[in-house]
């Protein structure tokens, strides 16, 4: 077993994951369709399983305020002041530069979307640390194992 493997479920991750059934060899069908056979054993999770915890989510929308709305909010700014720039002060930027700023800073506005949701302690116990740098490593190793196993049960 893995570390990661070992560490105990999130509250809102499924308890335990569903053992594999051997499927019942299929009639031969006379009319060529095949109609899908209904699992057995297998309950969906209710909505309260599947339900991030209310603690999990406030983290989460209290970063993704900080981690995007400073730098979306800079952007806006940045189109302000080049316009006070230009019209007060007689200073002509190149339209190119305020572009790229303005780029660059509203693309850290949307990166700082999902890194505000993954730096996020997903514990309900623990609040994490202030940039969440060992979180958002946690919760991406989480992120891509759930692709892969996801991946998996496509092919």
């Amino acid at each position: 077993m893995t570390a990661e493997s070992e560490r105990n479920n999130l509250p809102f991750e499924p308890k335990s994951k569903q053992k594999k059934t051997n499927k019942p060899k299929q009639q031969p069908v006379k009319q060529g369709v095949v109609k899908p056979e209904k699992k057995a054993g297998r309950t969906p999770y209710t909505k309260e399983e599947m339900a991030i915890p209310k603690v999990v989510s406030d983290r989460m929308v209290k970063r993704v305020a900080a981690f995007c709305g400073i730098p979306t909010f800079l952007g806006i700014a940045s189109l302000v002041v080049s316009y006070l720039l230009a019209a007060y002060a007689h200073i002509k930027l190149p339209p190119i530069a305020v572009l790229l700023v303005n780029m660059g800073l509203f693309g850290l506005g949307v990166l700082g979307i999902t890194y505000g949701v993954l730096s996020a302690s997903w514990d309900t116990e623990q609040p994490g640390s202030l940039f969440g740098f060992s979180e958002f490593g946690t919760n991406w190793g989480r992120m891509v194992e759930g692709w892969r196993a996801t991946r998996q049960k496509k092919v």
